[in-house]
């Protein structure tokens, strides 16, 4: 078994920042490249990895009293792993990824999985960032971000596995 873990403090308030990374619509903007979350019904994703070209069946939990989300995969148990978001004073806040790999074959290895990690928590950083800018009616530059992705789930269209999916609007959709 193999875990890794990765903090990154975030000049927001926790609420702010946990809103933002469990916004299931906005995922693909602040997650690994390699990777892409098709909601179904919520708690249940499949998960899409471009490194192995493989969908698995995963759940994704979202605890906002606990500011914590929580994942894992269905029926293989492969990984499972926990972002947690705590509020550290002044109006900043920090964010812990947690990863565990039970199975071998799953793990990329450590210096992949901490560059993913480490660029997934500035990628969300960024996206808080822009959150609170507009929010706050900022003319900031908006941070350098990668373009918006379709959050998919059940009824409207095939999915990758031939499966009926239905297109999440991009904007408010939470897990719960």
């Amino acid at each position: 078994m193999a875990e890794y873990e990765r903090s990154r403090t975030m000049p927001a308030q926790p609420e702010h920042v946990f809103d933002q990374a469990a916004n299931v619509g906005q995922l693909d903007a602040w997650l690994p490249d390699a990777l892409h979350v098709d909601v179904e019904e919520p708690p249940a994703v499949t998960v899409h990895e471009d490194r192995s070209g493989q969908d698995m069946p995963a759940l994704l939990r979202s605890e906002p009293d606990q500011m914590r989300l929580e994942w894992g995969t269905r029926e293989q148990g492969s990984y499972t792993g926990w972002l947690q978001v705590a509020g550290i004073g002044s109006g900043a806040s920090e964010v812990t990824v947690h990863l565990s790999f039970f199975d071998e074959g799953h793990d990329p290895g450590e210096q992949v999985v901490n560059d993913a990690l480490d660029g997934s928590l500035r990628r969300l950083e960024d996206q808080v960032r822009l959150r609170v800018d507009n929010a706050g009616g900022s003319a900031a530059a908006p941070a350098a971000r990668r373009p918006p992705r379709e959050v998919l789930g059940p009824a409207a269209g095939p999915g990758r596995d031939g499966r009926a999916l239905r297109r999440w609007s991009a904007s408010a959709a939470t897990v719960v």
